[in-house]
């Protein structure tokens, strides 16, 4: 098993998840610095769309530090909150006089860090 003093930060990351940074980002912004029990009872109350692939990659981090490291999940705070740009969905809507007008459909790579309080 891994030392928990070496290895105390536990990562989790969502790869190609629909929906712009900037949308995403605002959300994890709130959640930064946060407790693992603050932060799901944040996410399960804002209104934004983007809670739920957060919330499922929170999730995640936090059972990797259950499960690879043997941390408590009462004890675990939220010290990396990121999203950066992922891929984008390139689809083509028609016009008038058979032109056609590029849109574009983002996704974001989303990765959260929880370490132990001290």
């Amino acid at each position: 098993m891994a030392d928990p003093i070496l290895y105390s930060q536990a990562l989790a990351h969502g790869r190609r998840i629909k929906g712009s940074v900037s949308k995403v980002r605002r959300v994890l912004d709130q959640i930064r610095g946060r407790s693992y029990r603050e932060a799901l009872i944040m996410l399960e109350f804002m209104p934004y769309r983007s809670t739920a692939p957060i919330t499922k990659v929170l999730r995640s981090a936090v059972a990797n530090a259950e499960h690879n490291l043997g941390l408590d999940p009462s004890t675990l705070i939220i010290n990396r909150a990121t999203a950066d740009m992922g891929s984008s969905m390139k689809r083509y809507r028609p016009r008038a006089q058979g032109r056609a007008f590029a849109i574009k459909k983002q996704t974001c790579h989303i990765s959260i860090g929880v370490v132990t309080q001290t």
